[in-house]
C-alpha cells in the first residue's frame, strides 16, 4: 500500500473574496464556488455561515410558478420556464442558492445512461452546459475530457455491448474500445486487467456552483425573479388551485409550486401531508495534491469508472478526484433526518469523513492507478446525496394535490438539472410532457413506502451502483412492501415474484424440481368542473386473469351468467358474481382467451382464486406468471403498454386503427389530434418481427439496421415457444414495413436477421372462431 498524507483536512479557515482562483487554492473548497460568506472547519463539520437574513428587495405578491429550492435543478427550471417565456417565475431559496447537495458535488457529466429517454435528459443536459457561458457570459467551468468505463471481466464485455446494442438508435456519442485505445486515452492506467471500454467522448465534469449561478444570470436575463434568504414556512391550497405559499418576508399567491428542496423534500411535503420516499446518503470523494504525472500531460484525463472496482476518478486541476459507491453493509444513511428532519440551519456543511470506510475502493484505484499510491490526499469531502429506493428521481405533477408538482430525488443531480428544467418547461407550458418519462413520474410512490423499506431500498441501489446489470433481473431488498394481494401467501412459495409499484406479482411459476428464483383523470375532473370524486382504491381491489382456450368452461361453472361466445364477447364488461363472490367488474380484454380479468374486493380474492383452482381441476387449469403472458402475447400481436404504446407513440403508428372510429360523432379525448396526424402522414409504423437467432433474444430497446445505417428500434422482445423462434415489434420508417423486408436486430454487439413478418403468427380466440365458422358455412 502506498503512502498517505493527509494535509490540512478540515482545519481551513479562510474569508472568501471575488476571486475564483484564490478560492480553487482553498484545500476544502473543491468546486470552487464563490460567496460571501465565513468558511469555517470544528474538526469535523465543514461550516459556511449564512449571509444575514435580509432579503433586500421586496417579495412579489402573485406569481404563475413558485420554484422551491435553489439548487442547480430549481435554478434551472426557473431559467428555463422564463425563457420559455412564461411571466411571473419566482424561485425562493432557504438559505443561498446551490446550499444543500449542489455545492459540493464532484460534478460529473455524461451522455451514458442506460435509460431510454434518461439518456435525453443527458444530452440535453451537456448541449446546455456547452453553450450557457456565450448565453450568460457566465463562466460554468465545464471540461469535456471525455469518459471510459472499464470493463475488466469478459461479463462486463457482454454488458457493454449490450448497452451499445440500446445507443445506436440515440444520438448520444458512445463507442466501444478495446485497450489499445483506452491506454492511449488514459496513459496513467495499469492494463493488466483491463479488457475494453465504453468510450463517450464530450463526458467530463462542470462545476456545479458556476453552473448554478449561469442558470440564475440567465433566469434573471428572461425576467424570473429570485429570492434568498427566503424559507418557506407554510403552504395553503386554495378553493381555485392555487397556492399561498407563506415565507418570512410575506405571501405569494402562486398558480402552482414545484418542490425542488433536495434534502430538504420530505420537509416540504409534509406541510401538505405527503411522505416523498428520500433519505440523504453519505457520498465520499478523495482530491489528492497535485500528481507529477499528472501535471506531466498534455491532454486532460478521460473521466474513469471502474466499475469493479465500484469508483469515478478524474483529473482535478493537476491531482486527481476519485469518489467510490460503497457496499452496502459499509455506507451509511442519514436516515435520522428522515424520523426527525434535516437539522434547522444545515446548508453548506459536511459530515465527518471516514477513510477507514472506503479503503478497500482506495486500494483498488490505487492497483487500477498506480500513481495514486504515492499521492497525498488534500481532502475528503463526504456530504449527503438524496436517493429514492429505485435510485431515480421524482418528476411532474404530483396526484392528490392539484397544481403540486416536484422535481426531487437526485442522486445525480448536476447531469440531469439541464434537461430535467426543460424537460418540465415544456410540460408545464404545453400541458403534455415532451416525451415518456414514466419511470420518474413521482406517483409511482405511495403509503407503501415504509421508512424501513426506504432505508433498506437506498442502501441497495447505492451498495448495487456499479454491479454488472441483467434483463429481468429482481432486487429484493425491503420486499415484500405491505402492498401483496390476497393470494400473495398462496403463491409465494411456487412462483418468483416480482416488483410492480410495490406490489408482488408472479414473474413465472415454479414446476417440482425447478429452481427457484400520469395523473390525467384528477386533472380532467377539475379542469372540466365535473362533479364526481376521484379516490384511489388501488389497494383495495384485486385482479385476477385466466387465460386459455378452456378459460370460459371454467368460468361457467361457477356463474349463471352466459359465458358463452355470443354471451360474453369480446372487450366487453360486466359486474356479476362467482362463486357466490360479488366482482366489482369482469371483463374479456383485447388478450382473447389470454386475459380475462377479474376485479375484486381483496379480502375475496383467495376464495375466488381457490374457487377457480377447483373448477378447472379437470381441464388440468395451472398457475402462470408475466413472462409466460409476454411471450403468449407477442404471438398474438398485442402491444403492450410502456412498450409499444407510451406517451412518444401515437394510436396509428402503433397499428391500433381497428379501434379507432374516428368518424364517430363524439368528440373523444385526442380526436382532432389524430385526426391531424392521419392527414399529414405517418413516418413510421410498428412491425412485427420474427429474428434468426441462436442462444440469445431480444428483450427490447435495441438497435435495429437496413444496409448499414440505424433505422429504428425494438420495442419489445421475447422467445416463442409456441412457433419455437425469436419475436419482436419494432417501430421502422413506413418503406421499411412491408412484409417480407429484410432487417437486422443487433444483440450483444452482433447484428441477426430478421425479417417484418404478417401478424399475428397464433391466432385469437374470436378469430379462431370467426374462421371455423365461416369454414363450416361453405
Amino acid at each position: 500500500m502506498g503512502t498517505f498524507k493527509p494535509i490540512g483536512i478540515n482545519t481551513v479557515i479562510i474569508k472568501m473574496t471575488d476571486s475564483a482562483e484564490i478560492i480553487r487554492e482553498c484545500a476544502v473548497c473543491v468546486t470552487a464556488w464563490i460567496c460571501a460568506a465565513e468558511c469555517m472547519c470544528d474538526g469535523s463539520v465543514l461550516r459556511l455561515r449564512d449571509p444575514p437574513g435580509v432579503l433586500g428587495k421586496r417579495l412579489k405578491d402573485s406569481a404563475e410558478t413558485v420554484v422551491i429550492g435553489g439548487g442547480c435543478v430549481g435554478v434551472s427550471l426557473a431559467y428555463h420556464l422564463a425563457k420559455a417565456g412564461q411571466k411571473d417565475v419566482v424561485l425562493l431559496e432557504k438559505s443561498e442558492l446551490t446550499a444543500g447537495s449542489t455545492w459540493h458535488a464532484a460534478g460529473l457529466t455524461t451522455y451514458y445512461h442506460p435509460g431510454i429517454n434518461l439518456k435525453k435528459i443527458h444530452y440535453y443536459s451537456i448541449k446546455l452546459f456547452e453553450q450557457l457561458e456565450a448565453e450568460t457570459g457566465q463562466a460554468v467551468g465545464f471540461h469535456q475530457p471525455g469518459s471510459i468505463r472499464l470493463a475488466s471481466t469478459p461479463v462486463r464485455v457482454d454488458e457493454l455491448k449490450y448497452q451499445m446494442t440500446r445507443t445506436h438508435w440515440h444520438p448520444t456519442p458512445q463507442f466501444l474500445i478495446g485497450p489499445e485505445k483506452i491506454q492511449q486515452l488514459f496513459p496513467l492506467l495499469n492494463m493488466d486487467k483491463v479488457l475494453a471500454g465504453l468510450y463517450n467522448p464530450g463526458d467530463g465534469h462542470i462545476d456545479p456552483y458556476s453552473l448554478t449561478m449561469a442558470l440564475a444570470a440567465g433566469a434573471r436575463m428572461y425576467g424570473a425573479q429570485i429570492y434568498y434568504p427566503a424559507p418557506v414556512t407554510g403552504l395553503t391550497p386554495t378553493a381555485d388551485g392555487r397556492w399561498d405559499v407563506q415565507t418570512p418576508h410575506g405571501t405569494i399567491r402562486a398558480n402552482r409550486i414545484v418542490n425542488a428542496t433536495g434534502f430538504w423534500a420530505r420537509e416540504l411535503g409534509q406541510m401538505i401531508g405527503f411522505q416523498h420516499p428520500t433519505i440523504p446518503v453519505h457520498h465520499q470523494y478523495v482530491v489528492t495534491a497535485t500528481v507529477p504525472e499528472v501535471k506531466a500531460l498534455k491532454t486532460e484525463l478521460p473521466v474513469i469508472r471502474d466499475l469493479e472496482g465500484s469508483y469515478y476518478l478524474r483529473q482535478e486541476r493537476d491531482g486527481l478526484l476519485f469518489g467510490p459507491y460503497e457496499k452496502e453493509e459499509k455506507m451509511k444513511l442519514q436516515d435520522s433526518w428522515v424520523r426527525d428532519g434535516v437539522p434547522p440551519g444545515f446548508g453548506k456543511e459536511l459530515f465527518e469523513s471516514d477513510l477507514d470506510r472506503i479503503m478497500d475502493h482506495v486500494e483498488r484505484a490505487m492497483e487500477m492507478v498506480p500513481v495514486l499510491k504515492n499521492a497525498d490526499i488534500i481532502n475528503i469531502v463526504s456530504g449527503p446525496i438524496t436517493y429514492t429506493p429505485d435510485l431515480l428521481p421524482m418528476i411532474g405533477p404530483h396526484q392528490g394535490a392539484r397544481n403540486y408538482w416536484t422535481a426531487i430525488g437526485f442522486g445525480y443531480g448536476i447531469i440531469h438539472s439541464g434537461g430535467v428544467g426543460r424537460f418540465l418547461s415544456d410540460w408545464i407550458m404545453s400541458g403534455e410532457p415532451p416525451y415518456d418519462l414514466i419511470e420518474c413520474d413521482p406517483n409511482r410512490y405511495a403509503h407503501w413506502t415504509s421508512v424501513p423499506y426506504l432505508c433498506a431500498k437506498a442502501r441497495e441501489s447505492y451498495g448495487f451502483n456499479n454491479v454488472v446489470g441483467y434483463p429481468k433481473e429482481e432486487r429484493f431488498a425491503g420486499r415484500p412492501t405491505d402492498r401483496v394481494s390476497g393470494v400473495y401467501e398462496l403463491l409465494k412459495d411456487r412462483c418468483s415474484m416480482g416488483f410492480h409499484a410495490g406490489w408482488e406479482q408472479p414473474h413465472y411459476c415454479h414446476k417440482p424440481g425447478d429452481n427457484t428464483g400520469y395523473k390525467w383523470i384528477e386533472r380532467e375532473v377539475c379542469d372540466g368542473g365535473y362533479h364526481v370524486s376521484v379516490s384511489n382504491v388501488t389497494d383495495e381491489i384485486g385482479v385476477l386473469g385466466i387465460a386459455g382456450p378452456k378459460s370460459r368452461m371454467v368460468l361457467q361453472k361457477l356463474t349463471d351468467e352466459d359465458m358463452s361466445d355470443t354471451g360474453f364477447r369480446f372487450l366487453h364488461c360486466r359486474s356479476m358474481q362467482l362463486a357466490g363472490v360479488p366482482l366489482r367488474a369482469i371483463r374479456i380484454s383485447y388478450t382473447g382467451e389470454l386475459g380475462w380479468e377479474l376485479y375484486m374486493d381483496m379480502q375475496n380474492m383467495s376464495t375466488v382464486y381457490q374457487a377457480l383452482m377447483e373448477a378447472g381441476r379437470d381441464e388440468n387449469i395451472d398457475n402462470f406468471g408475466t413472462y409466460a403472458m409476454s411471450s403468449l402475447r407477442l404471438e398474438k400481436g398485442f402491444r403492450a403498454w410502456g412498450a409499444e404504446m407510451n406517451c412518444d407513440t401515437n394510436p396509428l403508428e402503433a397499428g391500433l386503427d381497428y379501434f379507432i372510429k374516428l368518424n364517430k360523432p363524439a368528440e373523444f379525448v385526442g380526436k382532432q389530434a389524430l385526426l391531424e396526424i392521419k392527414a399529414q402522414g405517418l413516418s413510421r409504423r410498428l412491425v412485427f418481427l420474427t429474428l434468426h437467432t441462436d442462444d440469445i433474444d431480444p428483450e427490447g430497446n435495441e438497435t435495429v439496421w437496413h444496409n448499414g445505417e440505424v433505422v429504428g428500434n425494438t420495442t419489445s422482445g421475447s422467445y416463442s415457444y409456441s412457433t419455437q423462434q425469436s419475436l419482436a415489434f419494432a417501430y421502422l420508417p413506413l418503406h421499411l414495413t412491408h412484409v417480407g423486408q429484410k432487417v437486422e436486430v443487433e444483440l450483444l454487439g452482433q447484428k441477426h436477421p430478421a425479417t417484418v413478418t404478417q401478424e399475428p403468427l397464433v391466432l385469437t380466440e374470436p378469430t379462431r372462431t370467426r374462421l371455423q365458422k365461416k369454414k363450416r358455412s361453405v
